[in-house]
């Protein structure tokens, strides 16, 4: 029960993200029409998936959560982080373009841009350094191979 009430609450970082952010930064919550909604869903499900990827990858073979209070215990470099480091973030980055695109709003978009370089430099200043002093060479020998943000053709093998 407790593992399963800190999974949950890790989930309080996308929601605020997705969904409660924008709820807030947009008055203007009109979806135009059918044509914006569409594309603009299947934008959104595009980033769903490797959220929930990698969210499964965390908890089965992390042992731990996508939240930075309850990290995981083991480096996963499994599924999509065979291709890039920080598919999640790409994940949410693209959920939120396709939430600019269906609300045709410049707020979300500049808040998926103010998220995705708010998070290019915690990565650089806080995360990886972390993960290196966790996780030591295995972690140094993976960011060697594999980008932050631009995925890999070929999967990453260790």
């Amino acid at each position: 029960m407790k593992t399963v009430f800190k999974n949950l609450l890790s989930f309080i970082l996308p929601i605020t993200v997705l969904l409660i952010v924008p709820y807030f930064i947009e008055d203007n919550r009109t979806v135009h029409s059918w044509r914006i909604l569409v594309p603009g869903l299947m934008i959104v499900c595009l980033g769903l998936a490797p959220m929930v990827l990698t969210i499964f990858s965390f908890i089965r073979r992390g042992k731990g959560t996508l939240a930075p209070w309850s990290p995981t215990q083991k480096l996963v470099v499994t599924g999509l982080y065979r291709y890039v480091r920080n598919p999640m973030i790409l994940g949410v980055f693209v959920v939120l373009l396709g939430e600019s695109f269906i609300f045709l709003s410049l707020n979300i978009l500049i808040w998926a841009a103010s998220f995705f370089v708010i998070n290019t430099v915690y990565f650089v200043f806080s995360e990886e350094p972390g993960l290196e002093k966790r996780f030591g060479n295995e972690y140094l020998e993976y960011k060697k191979h594999v980008r932050r943000w631009i995925p890999r053709v070929r999967p990453y093998k260790p």
